[in-house]
C-alpha cells in the first residue's frame, strides 16, 4: 500500500485531471483499506484526501470494537462525546496509565490489539518488604522508572493478575528480567554482577491461567547477564471483547536447596502474538 501512495503522488504531479476530481466517498473507501500511517500520508495529497482522512467512519474502522471502554479508562464519558474518532485513535496509541500508574496500555497500530505493561510494583513478590532480600531501585531503563532487585533468597516467587477487556485476538505474555544490577559510571552503562548466583542450578518456571480455562506452562534457565530479556510465559486467546479476561501469572524458582539472587524484575509485558 505504501508504494501505491507514492505512485499516486507521482501521478498527481504530472496529470491534468487531479485526484481532487474523485468523490470524497470514493476516496474514503480507498482510505479504509490503508493502515493509519498510510492514511496520514494520503491526507497530504490534496484537500479532498485531507477531508476524507478526517472522517469518523475511516478511523472507527481502525479502532477495536470495545474502544469506548478503553477510552473511559483514560477520560470521562462526557469529554469523550466531544472527541472525533481520529483523536480517540491517537489517544489510545499513546501510553495510558491506570491503577495508580502501575500499569499502562496502548493500541498497537499495525494489528489493532492492545499492548500492556505491568510494573513490578503491581506484582506480588514474596519477601518484597524485607530489605535484606529485595529492594526497589530507581532506573532510567524501566518505563516505570523503578525495578525490583533481588539480592538473595531461598524462595523466589513473583505473581500477579489483571482483569481487562482485551480486544479480540491472540496475545503473548512476557516477564522482563535482567541478571545483574545495571547502572552508569562516568556516563557509561555497566552491570554489577556481584549478587548473581543460583540460576544455573535449576530452571525457573513461568505459568499463566485465564478465566476461561486456558493454561500455559514453560521453563527455562536464566542467562546473559547485563541484558534485559523478555521471557515468554505463554499465549492466550480472547474471543469476546465485551467480557473481561482475567489473567493470573507467576514466575517461580522455589527449590530451597540453594539460594539465588542478583536479578532485576522490571515488568510483565502483554502484546498481540507475533508482535515481538
Amino acid at each position: 500500500m505504501g508504494s501505491w501512495i507514492s505512485s499516486i503522488v507521482r501521478a498527481e504531479a504530472g496529470a491534468e485531471a487531479g485526484l481532487g476530481d474523485l468523490p470524497e466517498s470514493c476516496i474514503a473507501e480507498v482510505l479504509l483499506r490503508l493502515d493509519a500511517q498510510e492514511i496520514c500520508r494520503a491526507s497530504g495529497l490534496n484537500r479532498a484526501f485531507r477531508v476524507a482522512a478526517s472522517a469518523d467512519f475511516v478511523w472507527e474502522a481502525k479502532l477495536p470494537k470495545n474502544y469506548v471502554y478503553l477510552m473511559e479508562m483514560t477520560t470521562d464519558r462526557t469529554a469523550m462525546a466531544c472527541v472525533c474518532k481520529k483523536e480517540i485513535y491517537e489517544r489510545l496509541c499513546r501510553p495510558n496509565p491506570f491503577d495508580g500508574g502501575t500499569k499502562e496500555f496502548w493500541l498497537e497500530k499495525n494489528r489493532g490489539g492492545i499492548c500492556m505493561s505491568i510494573s513490578s510494583k503491581a506484582l506480588l513478590i514474596t519477601g518484597i518488604n524485607d530489605k535484606r532480600y529485595w529492594k526497589y531501585l530507581p532506573t532510567e531503563e524501566s518505563r516505570f522508572n523503578t525495578v525490583a532487585y533481588l539480592q538473595q533468597t531461598w524462595w523466589f516467587e513473583v505473581a500477579g493478575e489483571i482483569d481487562f477487556f482485551f480486544p479480540v485476538g491472540t496475545y503473548s505474555m512476557f516477564f522482563q528480567l535482567h541478571l545483574g544490577l545495571p547502572s552508569k559510571r562516568f556516563g557509561r552503562r555497566i552491570c554489577n554482577s556481584e549478587h548473581i548466583h543460583g540460576w544455573d542450578k535449576k530452571p525457573v518456571k513461568f505459568q499463566l491461567w485465564t478465566s476461561n480455562g486456558q493454561k500455559a506452562l514453560s521453563q527455562c534457565s536464566l542467562s546473559d547477564p547485563g541484558s534485559w530479556i523478555n521471557y515468554h510465559v505463554g499465549d492466550f486467546v480472547v474471543d469476546k471483547c465485551d467480557v473481561p479476561t482475567k489473567l493470573k501469572f507467576s514466575l517461580t524458582q522455589i527449590d530451597c536447596t540453594h539460594t539465588k539472587g542478583g536479578i532485576c524484575v522490571d515488568s510483565v509485558f502483554i502484546c498481540p502474538k507475533c508482535f515481538m
